[in-house]
């Protein structure tokens, strides 16, 4: 049995706007396996965003402990968090989040921007995470230059260019179209299972067909987890 690399213990979180209190997550533990592929599911305002940020260590959760790659992150302060999800987390968003006035290689070192790594570093593992997605031959391509499917690829280039421990990705191919969608689905799921890179991937989504890639699909509603094993 793999280790748990995500332990969440009776975690809650609540919105606050002026004084009106809005439960998203309430009571929710669950363990994720080193090299999992998980899919969580729900409804829209279920809390899938929610706690895919509080995993991330971008959201902070109003009680309860989130324990991600061996560290405690719950009450961890802005700076070692940031440093912190540096090193162990890869984001990959629905709408890609590329800077239009950088190319694909530019917009994949920019994580590499704050390490000890010279320029020369830098751009050689940019290159080689570009490689990895099979986009060696747009390289110097703009944004605007390239589909959404590739737009996608870039921002899964600059997720994994850190090599971090997680791979976290809020509808993924929500903004494509079927065999663009098809292509990010092989793609995350090499990541997750080729001996290269062993990838855990946790992954918010609403559409069965790419939930049916993970090994663990978790359907949240109202603040309930329910497990379904794919074969």
């Amino acid at each position: 049995m793999s280790e748990s690399i995500i332990s969440l213990t009776n975690v809650s979180k609540v919105y606050r706007r002026d004084t009106l209190e809005i439960p998203v997550l309430q009571g929710l533990s669950m363990e994720v396996a080193s090299g999992e592929f998980l899919a969580l599911m729900g409804p829209s305002g279920s809390g899938k965003s929610t706690l895919l940020n509080l995993i991330a260590g971008i959201d902070r959760a109003t009680s309860g402990t989130v324990r991600v790659a061996g560290t405690d992150i719950t009450g961890m302060g802005e700076a070692p968090l940031a440093k912190w999800r540096s090193r162990n987390i890869g984001f990959i968003f629905q709408l890609y989040n590329l800077l239009p006035v950088l190319n694909a290689v530019e917009n994949v070192e920019l994580p590499l921007l704050l390490s000890k790594m010279s320029g020369k570093e830098r751009r050689q593992r940019a290159e080689l995470a570009l490689e990895i997605v099979g986009l060696q031959d747009r390289m110097t391509h703009m944004p605007r230059q390239l589909s959404g499917g590739q737009e996608q690829r870039v921002a899964i280039a600059r997720a994994i260019v850190t090599d971090p421990t997680l791979l976290v990705a809020d509808e993924p191919t929500g903004d494509l179209d079927a065999k663009s969608a098809e292509d990010i689905l092989n793609l995350m799921q090499t990541l997750n299972t080729d001996a290269r890179f062993k990838k855990t991937v946790v992954m918010v989504t609403h559409d069965p067909h790419a939930a049916e890639r993970a090994h663990k699909i978790l359907h949240l509603d109202k603040g309930l987890l329910r497990e379904t094993v794919n074969a």
